[in-house]
């Protein structure tokens, strides 16, 4: 599989909620659950279902980078860790932050959040992620 989005992070299914359209699936990434929240028949085409091996895959435009240890929020991930570079450009900065049991997560956010949020390496941060913005692919 080979996909553009910079987050892609391999586990296990660990859990698969049905509904009537939408479906939740949890994937173990490093002892770290990831919840999706994807069609049932997406859900049914890939076969997940527990110990099925797939990935969570999130575009960095979709990740949002806050401080501390956990949010109120009604995002179902977060995912405390450490900023190890932040990367920047004209209008957006590119945040590494290492979490999810040593994987790096991606954000693409804007110059003034990095200011405003005091981000450098070595800072503690929270990735944030909707679970309606992590896909699921498998091999």
């Amino acid at each position: 599989m080979k996909l553009s989005a910079r987050n892609q992070f391999p586990g296990t299914v660990t859990k698969v909620t049905e509904g009537a359209v939408n479906g939740i699936v949890t994937i173990d990434v490093n002892g770290t659950p990831v919840t999706s929240t994807i069609s049932m028949s997406a859900i049914r085409e890939l076969g997940l279902e527990p110990g099925k091996r797939a990935y969570a895959v999130v575009k960095a435009t979709e990740v949002m980078v806050g401080l501390g240890k956990h949010l109120t929020l009604s995002a179902r991930n977060q995912f405390p860790g450490k900023v190890l570079s932040v990367e920047k450009g004209a209008v957006n900065s590119i945040v590494r932050i290492e979490a999810l049991g040593g994987n790096t997560i991606s954000a693409t956010i804007s110059n003034a959040a990095v200011e405003e949020l005091g981000l450098k390496q070595g800072v503690d941060a929270l990735a944030v992620i909707k679970a309606t913005s992590v896909m699921v692919g498998i091999d």
